[in-house]
């Protein structure tokens, strides 16, 4: 079986083309990561693939299933959820609440059993304690406990990113995408959200799809990676394979700099 497979995707707006026949696969359970100077095409590419846009051409397979021209919604209830490079939380909410948004997408009860219902034993109130457990279990693996009851907007920049991870994490999927989860954060903010990265991958069995700019990240954890610029591939391969890319390195660093690179 295919677990997720691009296949020549090409999208352009007004002419321009963002992303020209791109092409790469992940195997289930890895971490793989996509690179590439600003405006290379990584996030066009990630608003591709959770539906956001409808590519102009070629293929998006998951679990051997097209979903290129699908909606978000059947994208993630398909096992697919995303992180975003700006936090996308509802800061006048807890995080226990943020949370709990991201389990909507397997709530049965409707307005009237959820308004009418009500109480521990009825169907809308167990519904909310199976998914309340749920929630709680993210917030134990993240170590939100101190921050479970607390306005997000109050919290700081690096715990706002564990709790946006924690509300992706809150669909249960099969492929996470986390789209520059270091981004703003100080090193010690980063260590952690490596650690968190890791733990997803191990201890959840979760398959990772990352954009980063922080290239020891990537080069540390991240099983093979994907080099674009320009919305077109450069190279593909492990971290050492990409990372001694001339190619790479003039895209990062200039024509001048790479040259002396290299020698």
């Amino acid at each position: 079986m295919t677990f997720f497979k691009v296949e020549n995707l090409s999208i352009s707006f007004g002419g321009l083309d963002a992303l020209s026949d791109i092409n790469f696969e992940i195997e289930k359970g890895t971490i793989f990561a996509i690179i590439g100077p600003n405006g290379a095409g990584k996030t066009t590419l990630f608003n591709c693939i959770n539906g956001i846009y409808r590519p102009g051409k070629g293929r998006i397979v998951f679990k051997d299933q097209e979903i290129q021209r699908k909606k978000p919604d059947r994208i993630a209830r398909l096992g697919i959820a995303r992180t975003f490079q700006n936090i996308e939380l509802f800061s006048h909410m807890s995080t226990m609440e943020n949370l709990m948004l991201g389990r909507h997408l397997f709530i049965k009860s409707g307005l009237f059993q959820g308004a009418f219902m009500w109480g521990r034993h009825s169907s809308a109130g167990k519904e909310e304690i199976s998914h309340r457990k749920k929630v709680e279990e993210i917030i134990d693996f993240l170590d939100l406990q101190a921050v479970r009851n607390k306005f997000v907007g109050a919290l700081p920049y690096g715990t706002q990113k564990q709790v946006e991870l924690g509300r992706a994490l809150a669909l249960e999927p099969e492929l996470l995408l986390l789209d520059e989860p270091c981004a703003g954060m100080n090193s010690e903010e980063k260590q952690d959200m490596i650690f968190w990265v890791k733990d997803i991958q191990d201890e959840l069995g979760v398959t990772i799809l990352l954009i980063e700019h922080d290239m020891k990240m990537v080069m540390d954890i991240s099983e093979r990676i994907l080099a674009i610029n320009f919305g077109k591939t450069i190279t593909e391969g492990t971290p050492g394979e990409v990372q001694r890319n001339p190619e790479v390195l003039k895209a990062y660093l200039g024509e001048d700099e790479a040259v002396g690179t290299a020698a």
